[in-house]
Protein backbone atom coordinates (compact mmCIF):
# COMPACT_ATOMS: atom_id res chain seq x y z
CA UNK A 1 0.00 0.00 0.00
CA UNK A 2 1.47 3.79 -0.80
CA UNK A 3 2.14 5.81 2.11
CA UNK A 4 -0.40 8.43 0.13
CA UNK A 5 -3.54 5.80 0.19
CA UNK A 6 -2.25 5.45 4.31
CA UNK A 7 -2.31 9.16 5.02
CA UNK A 8 -5.95 9.30 3.08
CA UNK A 9 -6.92 6.43 5.19
CA UNK A 10 -5.15 8.30 8.49
CA UNK A 11 -6.98 10.98 7.28
CA UNK A 12 -10.15 9.60 6.63
CA UNK A 13 -10.07 7.94 9.98
CA UNK A 14 -9.47 10.97 11.53
CA UNK A 15 -12.43 12.85 10.82
CA UNK A 16 -14.61 9.89 11.47
CA UNK A 17 -13.41 9.59 15.11
CA UNK A 18 -13.83 13.70 16.03
CA UNK A 19 -17.43 13.90 14.23
CA UNK A 20 -18.54 10.76 16.52
CA UNK A 21 -16.74 12.20 19.65
CA UNK A 22 -19.38 14.35 20.88
CA UNK A 23 -21.79 11.96 21.00
CA UNK A 24 -19.58 9.80 23.13
CA UNK A 25 -21.59 9.88 27.13
CA UNK A 26 -18.80 11.28 29.09
CA UNK A 27 -18.83 14.72 30.71
CA UNK A 28 -15.09 14.94 30.95
CA UNK A 29 -13.85 17.95 28.93
CA UNK A 30 -11.35 15.92 26.35
CA UNK A 31 -15.01 15.23 25.10
CA UNK A 32 -17.24 17.66 25.11
CA UNK A 33 -14.50 20.32 23.85
CA UNK A 34 -14.99 18.24 20.38
CA UNK A 35 -18.55 19.89 20.09
CA UNK A 36 -16.89 23.30 19.61
CA UNK A 37 -15.52 23.44 16.29
CA UNK A 38 -18.92 21.66 14.40
CA UNK A 39 -18.15 24.24 11.70
CA UNK A 40 -14.10 23.20 11.62
CA UNK A 41 -14.25 19.53 11.83
CA UNK A 42 -17.25 19.72 8.73
CA UNK A 43 -14.87 21.08 6.69
CA UNK A 44 -12.31 18.94 8.07
CA UNK A 45 -14.64 15.68 7.04
CA UNK A 46 -15.49 17.54 3.52
CA UNK A 47 -12.02 17.62 2.74
CA UNK A 48 -11.21 13.90 4.40
CA UNK A 49 -13.98 12.53 1.43
CA UNK A 50 -12.87 14.43 -1.51
CA UNK A 51 -9.19 14.27 -1.34
CA UNK A 52 -9.99 10.44 -0.76
CA UNK A 53 -10.67 10.11 -5.00
CA UNK A 54 -7.40 10.19 -5.02
CA UNK A 55 -6.76 6.35 -4.54
CA UNK A 56 -9.95 5.79 -4.09
CA UNK A 57 -10.49 1.96 -5.79
CA UNK A 58 -14.19 1.28 -6.21
CA UNK A 59 -13.80 -2.59 -5.50
CA UNK A 60 -11.80 -2.37 -2.33
CA UNK A 61 -14.15 -2.91 0.03
CA UNK A 62 -12.24 -1.12 3.06
CA UNK A 63 -12.14 1.94 0.75
CA UNK A 64 -15.69 1.62 0.25
CA UNK A 65 -16.72 1.40 4.24
CA UNK A 66 -14.26 4.78 4.45
CA UNK A 67 -16.38 6.45 1.79
CA UNK A 68 -19.72 5.86 3.34
CA UNK A 69 -18.72 6.40 6.67
CA UNK A 70 -17.05 9.78 5.59
CA UNK A 71 -20.32 10.41 3.99
CA UNK A 72 -22.62 9.46 6.99
CA UNK A 73 -20.21 11.79 9.03
CA UNK A 74 -21.32 14.32 6.26
CA UNK A 75 -24.38 14.21 6.62
CA UNK A 76 -24.97 14.62 10.92
CA UNK A 77 -22.35 17.12 9.94
CA UNK A 78 -24.20 19.71 7.97
CA UNK A 79 -27.53 18.57 9.76
CA UNK A 80 -26.73 20.41 12.71
CA UNK A 81 -24.82 23.65 10.26
CA UNK A 82 -28.09 23.48 8.33
CA UNK A 83 -30.49 24.66 11.20
CA UNK A 84 -28.32 28.13 11.47
CA UNK A 85 -28.46 29.02 7.88
CA UNK A 86 -30.64 31.09 5.44
CA UNK A 87 -32.06 27.78 3.96
CA UNK A 88 -33.60 26.71 7.44
CA UNK A 89 -37.19 28.22 8.80
CA UNK A 90 -36.86 30.99 11.95
CA UNK A 91 -37.11 29.45 14.72
CA UNK A 92 -38.40 33.10 16.08
CA UNK A 93 -40.17 34.97 13.05
CA UNK A 94 -39.68 38.35 12.14
CA UNK A 95 -41.24 41.11 14.29
CA UNK A 96 -44.70 42.79 12.99
CA UNK A 97 -43.55 46.07 11.59
CA UNK A 98 -46.57 47.27 13.85
CA UNK A 99 -45.27 46.23 16.85
CA UNK A 100 -45.71 48.37 20.26
CA UNK A 101 -42.89 47.25 22.61
CA UNK A 102 -39.85 46.26 21.94
CA UNK A 103 -36.46 45.12 23.68
CA UNK A 104 -32.83 45.26 22.95
CA UNK A 105 -30.20 43.48 24.50
CA UNK A 106 -26.59 44.12 24.32
CA UNK A 107 -24.05 40.67 25.99
CA UNK A 108 -20.70 40.81 25.92
CA UNK A 109 -17.65 39.31 27.58
CA UNK A 110 -15.36 41.89 27.97
CA UNK A 111 -12.25 39.44 29.02
CA UNK A 112 -10.98 40.47 32.85
CA UNK A 113 -7.60 41.17 31.51
CA UNK A 114 -8.70 43.57 28.19
CA UNK A 115 -7.07 46.82 28.89
CA UNK A 116 -8.85 48.52 25.63
CA UNK A 117 -12.03 49.77 27.65
CA UNK A 118 -12.91 52.25 25.48
CA UNK A 119 -13.40 49.82 22.62
CA UNK A 120 -15.84 47.91 24.40
CA UNK A 121 -17.45 51.30 25.79
CA UNK A 122 -18.06 52.62 22.28
CA UNK A 123 -19.50 50.11 21.26
CA UNK A 124 -22.41 49.85 23.64
CA UNK A 125 -22.96 53.55 23.12
CA UNK A 126 -22.87 52.67 19.67
CA UNK A 127 -25.82 49.58 19.85
CA UNK A 128 -27.54 51.97 22.39
CA UNK A 129 -29.20 48.32 23.97
CA UNK A 130 -32.20 49.21 27.05
CA UNK A 131 -30.36 46.30 28.60
CA UNK A 132 -26.22 45.77 28.78
CA UNK A 133 -25.13 42.39 30.22
CA UNK A 134 -21.39 42.22 31.09
CA UNK A 135 -19.17 39.28 31.88
CA UNK A 136 -15.62 38.77 33.55
CA UNK A 137 -16.01 42.11 35.12
CA UNK A 138 -13.96 42.73 38.17
CA UNK A 139 -14.33 46.08 40.54
CA UNK A 140 -11.77 47.98 38.01
CA UNK A 141 -14.02 47.16 35.11
CA UNK A 142 -17.23 48.22 37.01
CA UNK A 143 -15.97 51.33 38.12
CA UNK A 144 -14.65 52.27 34.23
CA UNK A 145 -18.42 51.19 33.30
CA UNK A 146 -20.03 52.97 35.31
CA UNK A 147 -18.37 56.25 34.75
CA UNK A 148 -20.34 55.97 31.23
CA UNK A 149 -23.56 54.27 31.13
CA UNK A 150 -24.58 54.88 35.48
CA UNK A 151 -26.53 57.76 34.37
CA UNK A 152 -28.13 56.51 31.03
CA UNK A 153 -29.21 53.10 32.62
CA UNK A 154 -30.95 54.19 35.78
CA UNK A 155 -31.38 50.12 37.24
CA UNK A 156 -28.08 47.91 37.57
CA UNK A 157 -26.72 44.67 39.49
CA UNK A 158 -22.69 44.68 40.14
CA UNK A 159 -21.49 41.39 41.42
CA UNK A 160 -17.37 42.48 40.88
CA UNK A 161 -15.15 39.49 40.87
CA UNK A 162 -11.86 38.71 40.68
CA UNK A 163 -12.03 35.22 39.18
CA UNK A 164 -13.55 35.93 35.72
CA UNK A 165 -16.75 35.36 36.91
CA UNK A 166 -18.00 38.75 37.74
CA UNK A 167 -21.11 39.87 36.50
CA UNK A 168 -22.94 43.33 35.50
CA UNK A 169 -26.09 43.95 34.35
CA UNK A 170 -27.75 47.90 33.10
CA UNK A 171 -31.43 48.46 32.46
CA UNK A 172 -33.06 51.55 30.91
CA UNK A 173 -36.33 49.61 32.36
CA UNK A 174 -36.88 48.80 35.67
CA UNK A 175 -35.86 46.13 37.68
CA UNK A 176 -38.09 44.47 40.12
CA UNK A 177 -36.63 42.34 42.62
CA UNK A 178 -32.96 41.39 41.04
CA UNK A 179 -31.16 38.63 42.62
CA UNK A 180 -27.63 37.21 42.97
CA UNK A 181 -27.40 33.81 43.02
CA UNK A 182 -25.14 30.99 43.14
CA UNK A 183 -27.32 27.89 41.95
CA UNK A 184 -24.27 25.76 41.18
CA UNK A 185 -21.03 26.83 42.59
CA UNK A 186 -20.31 29.38 45.40
CA UNK A 187 -17.87 31.30 43.10
CA UNK A 188 -20.40 31.59 40.31
CA UNK A 189 -22.87 34.14 40.24
CA UNK A 190 -26.09 34.31 37.76
CA UNK A 191 -28.55 37.31 37.94
CA UNK A 192 -32.13 36.43 37.78
CA UNK A 193 -34.80 39.63 38.10
CA UNK A 194 -38.19 40.89 36.62
CA UNK A 195 -38.03 43.29 33.86
CA UNK A 196 -41.12 45.85 33.10
CA UNK A 197 -41.44 46.37 29.78
CA UNK A 198 -42.31 50.07 28.55
CA UNK A 199 -45.65 48.79 28.25
CA UNK A 200 -45.85 47.91 31.17
CA UNK A 201 -45.84 44.25 30.88
CA UNK A 202 -43.30 42.00 33.36
CA UNK A 203 -41.07 39.42 31.95
CA UNK A 204 -38.37 37.31 33.98
CA UNK A 205 -34.83 37.37 32.88
CA UNK A 206 -31.90 35.66 33.70
CA UNK A 207 -28.19 36.54 33.01
CA UNK A 208 -26.07 33.42 33.44
CA UNK A 209 -22.04 32.60 33.00
CA UNK A 210 -21.67 28.92 33.77
CA UNK A 211 -18.14 27.46 33.98
CA UNK A 212 -16.62 25.65 30.84
CA UNK A 213 -14.91 22.21 30.74
CA UNK A 214 -11.58 22.80 30.75
CA UNK A 215 -8.38 21.14 32.88
CA UNK A 216 -7.63 24.87 34.49
CA UNK A 217 -10.86 24.90 36.36
CA UNK A 218 -13.59 22.03 36.05
CA UNK A 219 -12.42 18.68 34.10
CA UNK A 220 -15.99 17.94 33.09
CA UNK A 221 -19.03 19.90 32.23
CA UNK A 222 -21.14 18.62 34.91
CA UNK A 223 -21.42 22.04 36.40
CA UNK A 224 -21.89 23.63 33.06
CA UNK A 225 -24.94 21.75 32.25
CA UNK A 226 -25.99 21.11 36.02
CA UNK A 227 -26.55 25.50 35.87
CA UNK A 228 -28.17 25.48 32.27
CA UNK A 229 -30.66 23.01 33.64
CA UNK A 230 -31.69 24.55 36.53
CA UNK A 231 -32.66 27.06 34.47
CA UNK A 232 -34.14 25.75 32.11
CA UNK A 233 -36.47 23.81 35.22
CA UNK A 234 -36.81 27.29 36.34
CA UNK A 235 -38.24 28.96 32.98
CA UNK A 236 -40.85 26.57 33.33
CA UNK A 237 -42.28 27.29 36.54
CA UNK A 238 -42.22 30.96 35.54
CA UNK A 239 -45.35 32.51 35.46
CA UNK A 240 -43.58 35.51 33.07
CA UNK A 241 -42.42 35.29 29.39
CA UNK A 242 -38.33 34.83 29.74
CA UNK A 243 -35.14 35.93 28.41
CA UNK A 244 -31.69 34.22 29.25
CA UNK A 245 -28.56 35.37 28.32
CA UNK A 246 -24.78 35.37 28.97
CA UNK A 247 -21.64 33.47 28.09
CA UNK A 248 -22.77 29.75 27.96
CA UNK A 249 -19.52 28.30 27.40
CA UNK A 250 -21.30 26.01 24.66
CA UNK A 251 -22.29 26.18 21.65
CA UNK A 252 -25.84 26.04 20.25
CA UNK A 253 -25.95 22.60 18.98
CA UNK A 254 -24.74 20.87 21.60
CA UNK A 255 -26.83 18.30 22.84
CA UNK A 256 -26.53 19.96 26.50
CA UNK A 257 -27.80 23.14 24.89
CA UNK A 258 -30.36 21.65 22.75
CA UNK A 259 -31.89 19.95 25.93
CA UNK A 260 -31.51 23.06 27.54
CA UNK A 261 -34.24 24.57 24.82
CA UNK A 262 -36.29 21.45 25.03
CA UNK A 263 -37.16 21.92 28.47
CA UNK A 264 -37.03 25.47 29.02
CA UNK A 265 -39.20 25.35 25.74
CA UNK A 266 -36.76 28.85 24.70
CA UNK A 267 -36.44 29.91 21.41
CA UNK A 268 -32.56 30.55 19.20
CA UNK A 269 -33.13 33.70 17.65
CA UNK A 270 -29.86 32.54 15.49
CA UNK A 271 -31.93 29.31 13.85
CA UNK A 272 -32.42 30.19 10.09
CA UNK A 273 -30.32 32.97 10.20
CA UNK A 274 -26.70 32.14 10.75
CA UNK A 275 -24.04 31.28 13.59
CA UNK A 276 -23.19 34.70 14.49
CA UNK A 277 -20.05 33.46 15.85
CA UNK A 278 -18.92 35.14 19.08
CA UNK A 279 -15.73 32.91 20.04
CA UNK A 280 -12.73 33.49 19.68
CA UNK A 281 -12.07 36.69 18.37
CA UNK A 282 -8.46 36.59 18.24
CA UNK A 283 -8.55 33.87 15.92
CA UNK A 284 -9.67 33.53 12.20
CA UNK A 285 -10.16 29.96 12.13
CA UNK A 286 -11.64 28.57 15.66
CA UNK A 287 -14.52 30.37 16.28
CA UNK A 288 -18.10 29.26 17.06
CA UNK A 289 -21.10 31.14 18.72
CA UNK A 290 -20.64 30.84 22.81
CA UNK A 291 -22.67 33.51 23.78
CA UNK A 292 -26.52 33.48 23.70
CA UNK A 293 -30.18 35.29 24.01
CA UNK A 294 -32.48 32.64 24.11
CA UNK A 295 -36.38 33.89 24.62
CA UNK A 296 -39.99 33.02 25.55
CA UNK A 297 -42.03 32.49 22.44
CA UNK A 298 -43.76 36.09 23.21
CA UNK A 299 -40.66 37.65 21.47
CA UNK A 300 -40.02 37.82 17.79
CA UNK A 301 -36.71 38.79 16.47
CA UNK A 302 -36.48 42.97 15.15
CA UNK A 303 -32.55 42.40 14.58
CA UNK A 304 -29.30 40.56 15.53
CA UNK A 305 -25.97 41.46 15.34
CA UNK A 306 -22.17 40.57 16.26
CA UNK A 307 -20.72 43.56 17.47
CA UNK A 308 -17.12 45.20 16.80
CA UNK A 309 -14.13 43.79 18.19
CA UNK A 310 -13.70 45.10 22.10
CA UNK A 311 -10.29 43.78 22.30
CA UNK A 312 -11.68 40.37 24.35
CA UNK A 313 -11.67 36.86 23.10
CA UNK A 314 -15.57 37.44 22.38
CA UNK A 315 -17.44 39.39 20.19
CA UNK A 316 -20.70 41.48 21.59
CA UNK A 317 -24.06 39.96 21.07
CA UNK A 318 -26.93 42.40 20.21
CA UNK A 319 -30.68 41.15 19.96
CA UNK A 320 -33.19 43.45 19.62
CA UNK A 321 -36.90 41.92 20.00
CA UNK A 322 -40.38 42.85 19.38
CA UNK A 323 -43.18 41.97 22.81
CA UNK A 324 -45.78 40.22 20.80
CA UNK A 325 -47.57 37.41 22.87
CA UNK A 326 -50.59 37.08 21.29
CA UNK A 327 -48.81 35.29 18.55
CA UNK A 328 -46.68 33.52 20.61
CA UNK A 329 -48.68 30.25 18.95
CA UNK A 330 -47.13 30.62 15.88
CA UNK A 331 -43.64 29.99 17.25
CA UNK A 332 -44.36 27.81 20.31
CA UNK A 333 -41.82 24.35 20.88
CA UNK A 334 -42.94 21.23 21.26
CA UNK A 335 -43.52 20.43 24.85
CA UNK A 336 -40.63 18.94 26.35
CA UNK A 337 -41.23 15.00 26.73
CA UNK A 338 -41.35 13.04 30.38
CA UNK A 339 -37.47 11.43 29.07
CA UNK A 340 -36.39 14.94 28.29
CA UNK A 341 -37.07 16.70 31.80
CA UNK A 342 -35.75 12.94 33.53
CA UNK A 343 -32.75 14.07 31.83
CA UNK A 344 -32.55 17.47 32.87
CA UNK A 345 -33.29 16.30 36.54
CA UNK A 346 -30.15 14.00 36.54
CA UNK A 347 -27.64 15.82 34.95
CA UNK A 348 -28.56 18.44 38.03
CA UNK A 349 -28.43 15.33 40.33
CA UNK A 350 -25.11 14.27 39.25
CA UNK A 351 -23.65 17.83 39.94
CA UNK A 352 -24.81 17.09 43.45
CA UNK A 353 -23.32 13.49 43.59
Amino acid sequence: MSKLKLFLRGFAFIAIVLTIFPYIPLNTWVVRVFDFPHLQLTVLTVSAFLTYFFRFEIKNRIDQAFIISLLICITVQFQKIYTYTPLAAYEIHEGSKNAKTSISIYAANVLQKNKKKNLLIKDAVDKEADVLLFTETDQTWIIKLNEHFSNTYKFKVEVPLDNTYGMLLYSKFELLNPKVKYIVEDTIPSIHTKLVLPSKDTIQVFAIHPAPPTPQHNPSSVDRDAEMMKIALMTRESEYPVIVMGDFNDVAWSETTKLFQRVSGLLDSRKGRGLYNTYNAKSYLMRWPLDHVFSSAAFRVKDIQVGDDIGSDHFPFFTEFTYEPRLSSEQELPKASAQEIKNAKSQIKEENS
